[in-house]
């Protein structure tokens, strides 16, 4: 005889209390208990529980589950997930728009927010930075470089691979230069912008010292010419803190696409001229951007349609002339002396 049938006997005839009947069945008083309550809600006494069997009783007094039929309208989370990156959206107005057109099969505010962070948390395992469209542009040179052979001399000579990714819509440049000196690293910056077709309003480099007069922490010091650059097409440098990857994130991953997407592919070639390298790294970014996205819908050109290339700023009417900066002494001669050449300066 199975415990219910025991428990729901004693209690009818034998007048034992809850602790009583407990205790001759060697179960907890709120067993008893919760088996007097469900033979009551199921209006089973003990004249009809004996004509059941063990597996009726149960069944009536513990029935299962009724599945519940959901008639929530579920949200487009990728979709949601694009929207927030544009300027001013926030959950609260992607929720208002939703409600609107699930009307009351829509989720209340919270669920809705909780259902979105979740999801989101699927995306990747890492600090998620949600960067509004044309706000900003982060840029680092790949570590791995490509070499390029000099058909005369037999001169084999390491060229630099320069990435430049936007935040919201992860649109990917890449060119080759053949240092990492300020001249380099400005003028990549400014075929990034020309190859965008605008100015983000943010620029976020790491801190070299080719860009960065005094690294720091909290208050870095442009170099002149970085300074000369943003002042010309009105963008301001917010430089990575040193150590901190996190600062930059979206060029550490577009730098590993590169080198998995584009250097890659190109191991096998021989290079003879740097024009030639970027030819061919220009060929295969095009393909690189037209890639769809895993997890989110479109690719890095879509996105960066509609995300990006509304926001930025128009580039200015001329690009701007690159000029070096150097300390010099003025001679007896009033000549100051460059890279072998002599210019005169008023005496």
């Amino acid at each position: 005889m199975s415990k219910i049938r025991q428990a729901l006997q004693l209690l009818a005839d034998s007048g034992l209390s809850t602790r009583q009947v407990a205790a001759a069945l060697g179960v907890s008083k709120t067993t008893v208990s919760e088996i007097a309550m469900y033979a009551r809600d199921a209006a089973v006494d003990w004249p009809l529980a004996s004509t059941l069997s063990d597996e009726e009783l149960q069944a009536r007094l513990y029935p299962p589950p009724r599945p519940r039929s959901s008639t929530r309208v579920e949200p487009e989370y990728a979709a949601l997930h694009q929207e927030l990156k544009r300027p001013g959206v926030t959950l609260q107005l992607l929720w208002e728009e939703y409600r609107a057109g699930a009307g009351e099969h829509a989720y209340r505010y919270s669920a809705f927010c909780d259902k979105y962070r979740a999801w989101a948390k699927r995306l990747k395992r890492s600090m998620r930075q949600v960067h509004p469209g044309g706000e900003r542009l982060f840029v680092d040179y790949a570590g791995q470089t490509v070499p390029i052979f000099d058909p005369a001399s037999g001169e084999i000579r390491r060229a630099q691979v320069f990435v430049g990714v936007l935040g919201a819509s992860n649109y990917t440049y890449a060119c080759a230069t053949w240092q990492q000196t300020a001249a380099d690293w400005v003028g990549a910056i400014i075929a990034t912008l020309e190859f965008i077709g605008g100015v983000p309003r943010l620029l976020v480099p790491d801190q070299p010292r080719a860009l960065i007069a005094n690294p720091d922490a909290y208050e870095p010091v442009t170099a002149r010419l970085m300074q000369e650059l943003a002042e010309h097409y009105g963008v301001a440098v917010l430089p990575a803190r040193p150590g901190r990857p996190q600062d930059k994130a979206k060029v550490e991953v577009g730098v590993q696409v590169v080198e998995r997407w584009i250097l890659a592919r190109l191991r096998h070639q021989r290079f003879h001229t740097l024009a030639e390298l970027n030819r061919a790294i220009w060929a295969l970014l095009a393909d690189l951007n037209q890639r769809p996205f895993r997890r989110l819908p479109g690719c890095r050109s879509s996105a960066f349609a509609a995300l990006d290339a509304p926001a930025l700023k128009p580039l200015p009417a001329a690009a701007m002339v690159l000029a070096q900066f150097k300390p010099a002494r003025v001679n007896i001669d009033y000549h100051v002396a460059f890279e072998g050449h002599y210019y005169s300066v008023p005496h």
